[in-house]
């Protein structure tokens, strides 16, 4: 038997606060005009949603910035090509292949 008094006073609350809850959001017309337990579950889903993505797309524009910032201040290291020397030529071929191929 307590175990179904329990069940009852919980049902009475959750009728209760569903009652004050639409008398809350709309007045002398609650009758009319009811609001359903998913849509508020709704609502909080997408914005959720759009706050995770959002987050996201800021979190990107921020280290992608911050990248960019980063190549900029580094200095410009320019490396020139490094060309073989005149002697390192002339030894790696013998004076006989040099001499054939004119």
């Amino acid at each position: 038997m307590s175990g179904n008094y329990g069940i009852q006073v919980i049902e009475s609350v959750a009728v209760r606060r569903r009652r004050l809850r639409e008398t809350w959001l709309f007045g002398a017309e609650r009758a009319r005009n009811t609001l359903h337990e998913q849509t508020g579950k709704l609502f909080a889903s997408v914005l959720i949603g759009a706050v995770a993505c959002a987050g996201c797309a800021g979190v990107s524009y921020f280290k992608s910035s911050q990248a960019k910032e980063n190549q900029k201040n580094q200095p410009a290291q320019t490396t020139a090509p490094v060309a073989p020397s005149p002697s390192s030529s002339t030894t790696s071929q013998s004076p006989s292949a040099s001499a054939s191929g004119r």
